[in-house]
């Protein structure tokens, strides 16, 4: 079993009150892979231009995954920076660079296009859609989203919904989405839109998942 990961890769700069670092590795896409490293093979796709640190593909294959498809080209990598408040759940973004990651489009090396999982990082929709054109049959598919794909691509999330089987979004996100201020009705509603299951994350209180029982670090998560 392997799992595909399409999304951001970037280089971020963290401030919190304890201390400062520039230059980590970021991304949506970054962070899900190691993620999924610890539970099966990862074939990762994203772009990083050329300042990208060769360190970091060494990492990526220390932890299984293979990085065929992370394009490098000529520029900048994405670069993001931000500072954390004391309770880190609170953040304020300081800049974005886009930089190479702004014309990215996924291309999948036809050794990925068979892979039975999916997650689809935090892109924008159609990009997520157009990486759904180059599969052939995947089992369960996977996407994340966020606000800013919740008001400026609306048709485009929602004609992805009715190609996926788990949404991820955050608590703010799924009454935005909905306009309802219930979480459980929010969630029940997102359902109708294509999802059969739907994970509404909140921060340091857990998660709700909407549609089966799931199982993360050997800790049930609260199912509806």
């Amino acid at each position: 079993m392997s799992v595909l990961v399409v999304g951001s890769i970037a280089l971020d700069t963290v401030k919190t009150p304890v201390e400062e670092h520039a230059d980590q590795l970021g991304g949506s896409a970054s962070y899900a892979a190691v993620g999924a490293s610890f539970f099966a093979p990862v074939k990762l796709v994203g772009v990083v231009g050329d300042d990208f640190p060769q360190s970091e593909f060494e990492f990526w294959k220390s932890r299984n995954i293979d990085a065929t498809g992370v394009q490098q080209i000529a520029g900048k990598t994405f670069r993001w920076s931000g500072e954390y408040a004391w309770d880190l759940n609170t953040r304020e973004t300081k800049s974005i660079a886009l930089n190479v990651f702004e014309d990215f489009k996924p291309e999948l090396p036809e050794t990925y296009r068979q892979t039975d999982f999916v997650l689809l990082a935090n892109i924008a929709p159609s990009l997520q859609t157009h990486v759904l054109e180059q599969m052939e049959r995947p089992r369960f598919v996977v996407a994340d989203t966020m606000d800013l794909w919740i008001e400026t691509a609306r048709s485009d999330l929602d004609a992805l919904l009715r190609r996926v089987d788990l949404l991820i979004l955050n608590d703010s996100e799924a009454r935005e989405m909905t306009r309802e201020t219930s979480l459980i009705k929010a969630g029940r509603r997102i359902q109708k839109m294509g999802p059969a299951h739907v994970a509404i994350k909140k921060g340091e209180h857990g998660a709700l998942l909407f549609g089966g029982a799931i199982v993360l670090a050997g800790v049930l998560v609260f199912t509806l």
